[in-house]
């Protein structure tokens, strides 16, 4: 569907066409006398119009049809208990209108006309706690799709508590793919949204963070430890409440883990978390850590590697943050 959108001629709303009329009056070469607009014109732009108008109705039609799919699950589970068969079918039918509007609401527009639709309200109601792990998952990505750079989405969505759903299947889902779906889904709703960090915060979500950093999901290892960076980098005040519930310490011990390039966004954290705050830089420097020989350990592991050039650059200037300063006077305030 994505390929026949970008092969067509005519604008994909309403502003396009508005703007097109626009070119298709201003393009003739030099200045000419304004004269009326041709009857091909027209009749062109016409039929532009309406084909832009009626592709978007065909989303809209795309949309309540799949809706009407998702909804069939609705008082119809002791109807089909024991009828494996059927209900396989029906999960690929699920599974195959959950990707649908995902597609479909790639397009901000769609994504509003699906939460005046119902959708997303179905989706937390019904298919993130769906036993079934392809719809919880699928139902956690389309929340997230949805929700990326929609603040009216975003608003709702917390309103009817989809952020609590998502942290708890972030945290303690048995499939490795619904916890990282919802992970991205919990993004979307806290990233440069007040009202879902708040949210986030009281409901312990940077835990959630440092459990899915110690997890053997490497892709929920990755994400939580960049998302925690990132919220970090955004709102410096909440330093103390992480500092304050030990994560420092915490920190330290995924890096004493095998290596994995997630340790890049975790050696940020920690930068983060000394900078300009004496009780992070208190805490890396507590010599019980050994911080400071993991660091001369893992540079020297990194030196090289062109790889590894951010997550070097982190290591050396939080090893100059914490302990540069704190080399003795027979070493010549040199660092070691």
């Amino acid at each position: 569907m994505s390929e026949d959108r970008q092969g067509r001629r005519y604008p994909q709303n309403l502003q396009g066409v508005l703007q097109l009329a626009v070119d298709a009056g201003s393009a003739a070469e030099g200045p000419t006398p304004v004269e009326p607009m041709s009857e091909e014109r027209k009749t062109w732009l016409r039929e532009a119009l309406a084909d832009v108008c009626k592709g978007q109705m065909d989303e809209v039609e795309q949309m309540k049809q799949c809706l009407a799919i998702l909804h069939k699950e609705e008082g119809s589970e002791q109807e089909r208990e024991g009828e494996e068969e059927r209900e396989e079918g029906d999960e690929d039918e699920r599974e195959s209108a959950f990707e649908m509007l995902s597609e479909l609401c790639e397009n901000l527009d769609n994504a509003r006309d699906l939460l005046t639709l119902g959708g997303l309200d179905l989706c937390v109601s019904q298919y993130l706690c769906h036993i079934q792990s392809g719809l919880r998952w699928r139902a956690a990505e389309l929340i997230a799709s949805c929700a990326q750079n929609m603040p009216q989405v975003q608003v709702h969505l917390l309103n009817i508590r989809a952020l609590p759903k998502l942290l708890q299947l972030t945290d303690s889902d048995p499939h490795p793919t619904v916890r990282v779906k919802a992970l991205y889904a919990v993004s979307c709703l806290v990233r440069e949204q007040d009202a879902g960090l708040q949210a986030f915060l009281s409901h312990d979500g940077f835990s959630v963070l440092m459990r899915g950093m110690q997890s053997e999901n490497e892709k929920l290892r990755t994400k939580s430890a960049f998302l925690l960076l990132n919220l970090l980098t955004s709102h410096p005040e909440q330093k103390d409440t992480v500092v304050s519930m030990g994560m420092v310490q915490q920190l330290v011990s995924v890096l004493r883990t095998p290596h994995s390039p997630f340790h890049e966004h975790v050696l940020g954290a920690l930068c983060c978390l000394v900078e300009d705050f004496p009780q992070g830089l208190k805490d890396c420097r507590n010599p019980g850590l050994g911080l400071e020989e993991l660091l001369r350990q893992r540079a020297k592991e990194l030196q090289g590697k062109d790889e590894s050039q951010e997550e070097l650059d982190f290591c050396e200037r939080l090893r100059l943050m914490c302990f540069q300063r704190q080399q003795p006077s027979d070493d010549n305030g040199m660092d070691r």
